[in-house]
Formats: structure tokens, C-alpha cells, sequence
């Protein structure tokens, strides 16, 4: 008899699962989104390390029209104002097959959805009760539908109302103390950093991430800046006391439209009080962005549980979670290392800083011991 399994969440994690879970005859699914339709906008960028891609890989990915993303081959270190300290090459962690890759978030969640049929994915449905019965869950709708199935992973965000409907506890995510700024850009108003790979800017309190999302070369820049509170100031006026103040050459890069948010991160990972429950992606938890590792992560974890329910594991929800916190505390001590690395304003620590790089970036040893840990 088929298990039957149900996706709350029509984002990276939930699709990803979903269509792997395609590939199994054994599997039953259903997605179900409480938005009208998926957000195919264009969007913006999204770094893949190896990790995931090899993943994807496994339904097609490679099959992607090359057009729609890019292989960057280097990170650029650049301090504030754009002079180069070093880079690092990021192939020494590609396989022949598998690549680092950046592209825009909609054509990756466009090409998850086209794994699916049409009927996989049911909109408009929000959750107002579960209950486990006989070794089920029980999920009933708002709008009075309910559905049983064998699991039910939830994959709805860092703001997961899901979690807190099913834990009867109201989980809030922290805020990080700190906004994120996004745009596009074009390639000539980059004419000062290489084109070809990703570049990192690092400020005081602040620093930009600048790379290719295709072979056209559209760029995606994202920029994090120390903000100890949640108001919403201007744009303008963030960048003008931070970014801008120490280099007004860069205003050339904040032309275009641009979109700001505050930066949340979770609590401690939770373990559903239902065995058949899973958390999934930014609802298992949200990491800070300093890694650039939330989608990558997002797909590992929907592999791991559609390898552990394939396998039919003894103790599927035990297993997932001791690896997943695994994963996630070491992932989460190297990002909030880089942010602090990123950040730093005293001018002696930022001489400090530029000469360990230069080290580092050379130390086979360091960089496999401290990328290559996440990146395979």
C-alpha cells in the first residue's frame, strides 16, 4: 500500500521534496500552499553549492537550459572601497557533473513545479488542526476540508503559523539585528569587480554579495547591514549612514528597484510532539545569511527524509532530527562567524583581517576543513 505524504509549503523545500518524492511509485504526495498561486516572478538570486546541486541533479537539473544559471569560479574578497585583498576558488569543490551555481529563485521553483502534475499542488489551504489517529495524521483545513495521510512535512517559512497550530505553542523567530537590501543590477555598473565571479564587498557593519544569475550576465546584489532596530527607515537613509558613507562610488549599484526586510533567524530547532510530523527548510530553521546556505539547505533536508522514508526507516523522525541539528549547528557557528568577520569596523582588526584572508584562502587544509564540511 502506498504511503501517502503531505507538503505544507510550495517553497524550495516543499517542491524539492515533492518532486523526489515523484520518482518513487511507492509514494503518494500532495502540496498544499496557502497562497493562490506560486510566485514565478522573476525574482531574485540564489547561490546552489555542490551539496544541493548534486541533489537536484538526480531529477534533471542538469537538463536546465545552461542560458538560465551560471558557474561562478571565484569569490572576490574587496574591502569598502573596491580594492581586491583575494579570492577563493570555489572549483575545487565541483565534481564533473556537479557545480556551484547561481541562478534566479523563480526559474529553480519553475523547474521544480514542471516536475510535478498539475494536480500535485492544491492552493488557497491553511491548516486549523491535525491529530494522530492509528498511526496517522489527521489535517483539518480552515475551510473545513481534511485529509489523512502517513506524514505531513511542513515547509512553510520562518513565520510558520503551521508549526504553531500543530506544537499549540506560538513560536516568534528572532530578529537578527540586521536588514538585507536587494536588487539587480547591470554589468556596467560593476565596471570596478570581475563580471565572472561572486564578489564581497565588506563594509563597517555591513557588506554586499554581487554575482551573475545567468549567462547574460544580470546580477544579483544582496546587502546586510547592522540595524539594532526593526523600524522601517527609508532605504535611502540606511544606505546613506552606512554603505554610501564610507564609499559613494557604490551608489551607482542601489539605482534599481529595490526591496529591504529584516533579517529573522529561528529558536532552537523542536522535534514535533507527532512522530509523523517534520519540519522542513526555514521551518526547521532559519540560518543567518553569511553562509548562503538557506536553499541548499532546504534541499538536503528534503533529501534526507525522502532517503529515510524510501528506506523505510525504524525511527524516521529521531534519525532526521539528530542529523538535521546536526548540520544546522555547525552551518550556524560558520555563518555567524562570517558575520562577524564581514562586519568588523576597527580599522586595525580590518588590516588584521585582510592578511589572515590572504592566508586562508591558500590553506588547502583550512578551506576543506571549513567549506567543504557544507559544501559536500
Amino acid at each position: 500500500m502506498k504511503k501517502k505524504i503531505a507538503i505544507i509549503g510550495s517553497g524550495i523545500a516543499g517542491l524539492t521534496l515533492a518532486s523526489l518524492l515523484k520518482t518513487n511509485s511507492n509514494f503518494e504526495f500532495i502540496v498544499y500552499e496557502k497562497g493562490e498561486t506560486l510566485n514565478l516572478d522573476e525574482g531574485f538570486g540564489i547561490q546552489l553549492s555542490v551539496n544541493s546541486v548534486f541533489i537536484l541533479n538526480k531529477i534533471g537539473f542538469n537538463q536546465l537550459d545552461k542560458n538560465e544559471k551560471y558557474h561562478p569560479s571565484k569569490l572576490d574578497f574587496y574591502s569598502i572601497n573596491c580594492n581586491k585583498i583575494c579570492d577563493l576558488n570555489l572549483t575545487t569543490f565541483n565534481s564533473k557533473n556537479d557545480e556551484y551555481t547561481t541562478l534566479k529563485r523563480s526559474i529553480l521553483v519553475r523547474f521544480l513545479k514542471e516536475r510535478l502534475l498539475s494536480n500535485s499542488i492544491i492552493f488557497h489551504k491553511k491548516i486549523n488542526d491535525v491529530e494522530q489517529i492509528n498511526g496517522k495524521i489527521n489535517i483539518h483545513f480552515i475551510d473545513g476540508s481534511s485529509d489523512k495521510v502517513d506524514y505531513l512535512v511542513v515547509s512553510d517559512g520562518v513565520f510558520s503559523n503551521t508549526k504553531s497550530v500543530i506544537e499549540k505553542f506560538f513560536f516568534k523567530p528572532d530578529y537578527y539585528g540586521a536588514i538585507a537590501i536587494r536588487t539587480q543590477i547591470r554589468t556596467e555598473d560593476i565596471s570596478n569587480l570581475n563580471s565572472n565571479n561572486i564578489s564581497l564587498i565588506m563594509g563597517s557593519d555591513a557588506h554586499l554579495v554581487l554575482y551573475p544569475i545567468n549567462q547574460k550576465k544580470e546580477f544579483n546584489l544582496v546587502c546586510i547591514i547592522r540595524k539594532k532596530s526593526e523600524d522601517n527607515d527609508s532605504i535611502k537613509t540606511v544606505l546613506e549612514n552606512t554603505i554610501l558613507k564610507e564609499n559613494k562610488n557604490l551608489v551607482n549599484l542601489f539605482r534599481g528597484d529595490l526591496k529591504s526586510w529584516p533579517i529573522y533567524t529561528s529558536g532552537k530547532p523542536i522535534k514535533s510532539i507527532y512522530k509523523n510530523v517534520l519540519y522542513i527548510g526555514d521551518a526547521f530553521y532559519t540560518f543567518p545569511p553569511t553562509m548562503a546556505q538557506g536553499a541548499s539547505q532546504a534541499i538536503e533536508a528534503a533529501n534526507e527524509i525522502f532517503e529515510l522514508i524510501s528506506n523505510n526507516h525504524k525511527d524516521i523522525q529521531n534519525e532526521y532530527f539528530k542529523n538535521r541539528v546536526e548540520r544546522t549547528n555547525l552551518i550556524n557557528k560558520r555563518s555567524k562567524f562570517n558575520y562577524f568577520g564581514f562586519h568588523i569596523s576597527n580599522p586595525l582588526l580590518k588590516i588584521l583581517r585582510k592578511e589572515f584572508l590572504k592566508r586562508l584562502v591558500k590553506n588547502k587544509n583550512f578551506i576543506h576543513s571549513y567549506l567543504g564540511k557544507i559544501y559536500k
